[in-house]
């Protein structure tokens, strides 16, 4: 049985949730920068869903959303 106290265990998951957060946000960011990438080569958003078997609206949403400022 876990003998660290509540507060300390809600803490800690709490700091992990915060650098899951954070990793998730970076990998978006990247995710973004190889399907712009994708797009690049292949000339549409069309030709990269196809590619990858998604709709063309979820490749450009995930572009828009995450695309460097």
């Amino acid at each position: 049985m876990d003998t660290t106290p509540w507060r300390q265990r809600v803490q800690a998951e709490d700091e992990l949730l915060e650098q899951l957060r954070l990793q998730v946000s970076h990998a978006a960011k990247r995710r973004a920068a190889a399907l712009a990438e994708g797009v690049a080569e292949l000339g549409s958003v069309y030709a990269v869903a196809k590619e990858l078997g998604r709709s063309w609206q979820a490749i450009d949403k995930a572009i828009k959303k995450h695309a460097p400022e």
